[in-house]
């Protein structure tokens, strides 16, 4: 592989792109570069709420990225990511999101490409780009259709929402079982506290539809920011 030096004023000026996130990218005429262009994906303004709100839920954020140091630790600036790696190869994304589980962190993966998928396949919850390769959507357990980076911010609103319903209708149940059942069967009788059958039967009943209408409550929880609300 052949290795070109460029000229001082092409190297400034890479430098220069790589402290604004972007790569430098040489032409090369008979072996010397003779010009710099400088690329750069923009960042989605959904990106900086959702990095933002994810914080504001008490999730740490992390940037896998194939991308020079400069490049990426640009964006990460910009965005307020907790930790990034930059200069990733495809096939050690999956090696970075083992590192992270071995530190005690539940890890969930944000990928759209094939290189995505062991990453993906290897984290407690994979979430695909929904506009990615199938291989990604393939090996996630989530789907984002919108290909909104909100939306992963929707997600984890979700899940925590349904598990605070999951451990309140436990409780519930369980007090039924613990309280109603004993009295229904007479363990307390002979203090002169009983509980009829019949009356146990009702509480059963209502027990179940609470347990219903609870889970139903799951409807109203605000999964969107004042900024997406409809007008």
């Amino acid at each position: 592989m052949l290795e070109l030096q460029a000229p001082e004023p092409l190297l400034r000026f890479a430098e220069r792109a790589g402290a604004k996130g972007q790569s430098a990218v040489y032409l090369v005429r008979d072996g010397e570069a003779v010009a710099a262009f400088a690329l750069a994906d923009v960042i989605r303004p959904e990106s900086h709420e959702a990095v933002a709100r994810l914080h504001a839920m008490g999730v740490e954020v992390a940037m896998l990225t194939g991308d020079s140091d400069t490049v990426a630790k640009a964006v990460a600036e910009e965005l307020n990511i907790d930790h990034y790696y930059a200069e990733v190869l495809p096939e050690h994304k999956d090696q970075k999101v083992i590192e992270l589980q071995k530190l005690g962190k539940r890890v969930a993966m944000v990928g759209d490409g094939v290189n995505d998928a062991p990453a993906l396949t290897r984290a407690d919850v994979g979430i695909a780009i929904g506009s990615g390769t199938d291989v990604a959507v393939e090996s996630a357990g989530v789907i984002l259709v919108k290909s909104n980076p909100l939306d992963v911010v929707k997600i984890v609103a979700l899940s925590r929402a349904s598990y605070r319903k999951m451990i309140q209708n436990l409780v519930w149940a369980a007090g039924y079982n613990v309280i109603a059942l004993p009295l229904a069967a007479g363990v307390l009788a002979p203090w002169g506290i009983l509980l009829s059958p019949a009356v146990g039967a009702v509480l059963m009943s209502l027990s179940t539809i609470i347990v219903a209408i609870n889970a139903q409550l799951l409807r109203r929880v605000p999964l969107t920011s004042e900024s997406e609300a409809p007008t």
